[in-house]
This record gives C-alpha cells, sequence and structure tokens, in this order.
C-alpha cells in the first residue's frame, strides 16, 4: 500500500499512542483533540487497516524481569535473503528485535536477551545456522525510546530545513 499524508488528526493519535499504548484510551484522545470517541477509534481502526500502525508494545526491563544481559547482535546476511532472514530470527528463543539496515556490510541487527553467556552463545549459534554471519556484539545497558515529536500538535517546534 502506497504511503498516505497523515493529516493533524492522525499524527495527533499516533503521537498519543506512541507515547503510552497501554495507558491511553480513545476516550482521552478525543477528549484532548476535541473530537467524539468514536472518531478516535475509526481513525484508530483506519491506521491499524493501511498497516501504518502495526501493533503496541510493551517497554520491558529485561533486567527486572530476570534477564541481566541484553545484547544487540550485528550480522551479514545475503541481500535477497535479508528480509526473510530477519524475520526468521525472531522465531529464536531470546530474539525480541530484527532489523533490516539499509547500508554496510552489517545489514541485520538482532535485540537478544538472555540470563547469562550460555544463552546468548545459543542464540548466536542459532543465528549462525539460520544462515546469518555474526559480524559484532555489543552488551546494552539501557534502550529508550519515545514517540516522534512531529506528531505533537502541542509541540511548536518545527524544523526548518
Amino acid at each position: 500500500m502506497p504511503p498516505r499524508e497523515l493529516d493533524e488528526l492522525d499524527e495527533y493519535v499516533v503521537f498519543r499512542l506512541q507515547a503510552d499504548s497501554h495507558g491511553t484510551s480513545a476516550a482521552e484522545i478525543a477528549e484532548d483533540y476535541g473530537v467524539s470517541p468514536s472518531t478516535v477509534r475509526k481513525r484508530i481502526a483506519r491506521l491499524e487497516d493501511e498497516g501504518i500502525i502495526r501493533g503496541a508494545h510493551l517497554d520491558i526491563d529485561y533486567e527486572r524481569a530476570g534477564y541481566q544481559l541484553f545484547t544487540s547482535i550485528f550480522c551479514t546476511a545475503p541481500i535477497p535473503e535479508r528480509e526473510a532472514l530477519a524475520r526468521e530470527a525472531l522465531t529464536i528463543s531470546g530474539v525480541v528485535s530484527s532489523r533490516e539496515l539499509m547500508t554496510g556490510e552489517e545489514n541485520i541487527q538482532i535485540g537478544a536477551v538472555g540470563r547469562d553467556g550460555d544463552d546468548l552463545s545459543r542464540i548466536n549459534r542459532d543465528l549462525a545456522a539460520l544462515g546469518l554471519e555474526i559480524v559484532d556484539e555489543e552488551l546494552i545497558h539501557n534502550e529508550y525510546t519515545g514517540p516522534l515529536q512531529w506528531f505533537d500538535k502541542d509541540d511548536e517546534t518545527e524544523t526548518n530545513e
């Protein structure tokens, strides 16, 4: 499906859901924006149908959940197989994210968690068995995410580039 321009309400809905998808209701968004809750629910449904909203993801503190090791694994995959291998990597126990990178030899970045070094070694072996070449691995201390500020209707900051 080709990309489309989001209008101001679409952007505001996306911004609010990015900030807190589980703690924000359509009624709250509607009240803050000045539209009806049914309008917001219809917008959310349309954004989901169009593949713009692809899910609601939890922000997990893996260390508190007993997984002390959170690592970023950089891999190389043949370009024709990159997408399939990136998706297949998500089937490996302990892999929590997979990104296709557009430039460089390291063209897949895997996020993985483990309780100990043995878990990470197994994940690396499983990735290699898929056909990925492990190039580098970095332990992550913390990761922070936030909503795209451009979608905030109250944000007066503009970028003039």
